[in-house]
């Protein structure tokens, strides 16, 4: 596997656009299109929240039910949630007049939105920008930078990436677009991920990598512990690299999962590091806890705690902060047994060993914290298994962006 150039229109048979519609903002780009020239399969990943926006109640039935497909529609400014019957409305009717202009059917279409919850669509500025998108929709790299940037919100930069391999003697492509900032804490933020790639798979074999990889990627992230209402995660894979129909628990299937792992690990970490006034990224590493799931919940534990956040944005090696979060996690452990610390391009800074912490030069733990990247790593000392989280610090520009959000 290779990393390369590009995002969704690296993949073979993928085109894309963004184009300023004028939902919300003025003077950016506001809607995006991911078009395949031939059929996909489909596999997605969805909020857990229980009030699930329009678009999201509408794609997880396509994904489910229809046979294919061969589009996905993004507007941002307005989210579409909590709109009741209008909102599903003006979903359809953005999918029709899509498959009008593409001539492609109806229920092969996907709708994204993202935004302010609440108001609904402009519907007119959508169907012209529905055209504007048609036309401007290519293959180039420069198309898929562009849909990048028009699914971003208070994102400050596009995320993309892609990422080639072999399978069954053919060059596979994965490539994926994301945004997110604010209101992420995955459970399947606002978070959006769309991801494309030229794989022959078997709708089996992807819905089952995607059910699967969120549990370790999306979903061990955290910027606010907020949960949206729009999250969605949804891969379309089109079979134009000809490669043998990747099935299930098979040797391809494997190698097509680490692939797809490296991108949504990429993707998910951006999305951290780029939390709203984040000015660092901070990962924590829970190694020999008693079982993968309470390794997860103790790591997504401690990058969601607001206090062990603000400490990190204060460069305050605050270890009582870390431990208490472990503690309320929900997963069993001896805090007899843990031991805390940071780790420093492998080399450990301790912390805290076996029920206490331990002396240390705080003017070098703010050395450590004053970088843009924190590793925390929590040893529980409890059996073997391990799991990684992602988030960012808690900074005062948090609190303005959201004070601000609706003007």
């Amino acid at each position: 596997m290779k990393i390369i150039p590009g995002g969704v229109t690296a993949p073979k048979g993928f085109e894309a656009a963004g184009v300023e519609a004028g939902i919300k903002y003025e003077n950016r780009k506001d809607m995006a299109l991911i078009y395949s020239q031939r059929p996909c399969v489909a596999a997605g990943a969805f909020t857990s929240n229980k009030v699930k926006a329009a678009p999201v109640l509408r794609d997880m039935r396509i994904v489910e039910e229809s046979p294919y497909v061969r589009a996905v529609v993004v507007n941002t400014g307005i989210a579409n949630a909590a709109t009741g019957k209008d909102g599903l409305k003006c979903c359809d009717d953005t999918a029709s007049e899509a498959a009008a202009l593409l001539g492609v059917p109806e229920d092969s279409v996907l709708i994204g939105s993202t935004g302010v919850i609440g108001p609904v669509l402009p519907m007119e500025r959508i169907k012209a920008g529905l055209k504007k998108l048609v036309s401007a929709k290519a293959a180039a790299k420069g198309s898929g930078f562009d849909a990048a940037t028009a699914i971003m919100t208070t994102d400050t930069h596009p995320k993309e990436f892609a990422v080639e391999l072999e399978i069954g003697g053919a060059t596979v492509t994965i490539g994926a677009i994301s945004k997110g900032s604010g209101m992420i804490h995955p459970d399947m933020c606002t978070m959006l991920s769309f991801v494309t790639t030229d794989a022959a798979i078997s709708k089996e074999a992807l819905t089952k990598l995607v059910k699967n990889d969120v549990k370790d990627t999306y979903n061990m992230i955290s910027v606010d512990g907020d949960t949206s209402t729009n999250d969605s995660f949804i891969v379309l894979a089109n079979g134009a690299a000809a490669n043998p129909v990747i099935l299930p628990d098979t040797p391809e299937y494997e190698a097509f999962g680490k692939a797809l792992h490296a991108v949504n690990e990429h993707q998910a970490k951006a999305l951290a590091e780029d939390g709203e006034g984040a000015t660092k990224l901070i990962e924590c590493k829970v190694v020999n806890a008693a079982s993968k799931e309470d390794a997860r919940l103790l790591a997504r534990s401690v990058i969601s705690s607001n206090l062990t956040k603000a400490a990190v944005f204060g460069r305050d090696a605050n270890w009582g902060r870390i431990i208490c979060a472990l503690g309320y996690s929900g997963a069993g452990f001896d805090p007899g047994k843990v031991c805390l610390y940071f780790d420093r391009d492998g080399e450990k800074f301790t912390l805290y060993e076996y029920g206490r912490g331990v002396d240390f030069d705080e003017d070098e733990a703010k050395k450590i914290l004053s970088a843009s990247s924190v590793r925390i790593v929590a040893d529980m000392n409890d059996g073997c298994e391990s799991a990684v989280a992602w988030g960012c610090d808690l900074t005062y520009d948090y609190v303005k962006i959201n004070g601000d959000y609706r003007s």
